[in-house]
């Protein structure tokens, strides 16, 4: 028999906490599988995506920490997920890259709710910044309204 105090569980000790996870759609593939790596090399669990339609139906059916979209004309074509995206969950921070820059569209996306629109020509450092920024943990932002 086992003494008390040197009884050793036989599941694992809990894992760490949970990685946080990132949707990111990006019809152009190569670029799709750029920041998917480098996402994933940050420690993040990435949803990858080419097409819009498909990234929606993942958002029906799970939570995000931070969607990033990429916006591949200069016509703002990612609106109807960043609306649907913040309609959803105002909270979850949405981030749209592009090749693209144009002030209508950027307006238009800032005045949706998305929390960035930034040229697609990002370096590993500033993508890991922006991601920081904006991908932070949900602890108590629901405890302020429970008061």
């Amino acid at each position: 028999m086992v003494p008390f105090n040197e009884y050793r569980p036989l599941s694992p000790p809990p894992s760490s906490p949970r990685r946080q996870s990132v949707l990111l759609v990006d019809e152009d593939a190569k670029d799709l599988k750029h920041f998917t790596t480098l996402l994933e090399r940050m420690g993040y669990s990435v949803r990858a995506f080419a097409d819009y339609r498909e990234a929606e139906g993942s958002l029906e059916h799970g939570y995000f920490d931070l969607v990033i979209m990429s916006q591949s004309s200069p016509d703002f074509d990612t609106r109807r997920l960043v609306a649907f995206t913040l309609g959803r969950d105002r909270y979850t921070p949405a981030l749209v890259l592009t090749r693209c820059l144009k002030m209508k569209s950027y307006l238009e996306a800032m005045q949706l709710g998305v929390a960035g629109y930034f040229e697609k020509s990002l370096s590993p450092a500033e993508l890991e910044r922006l991601v920081a920024t904006h991908c932070k943990p949900r602890g108590g932002e629901f405890s302020d309204l429970e008061s």
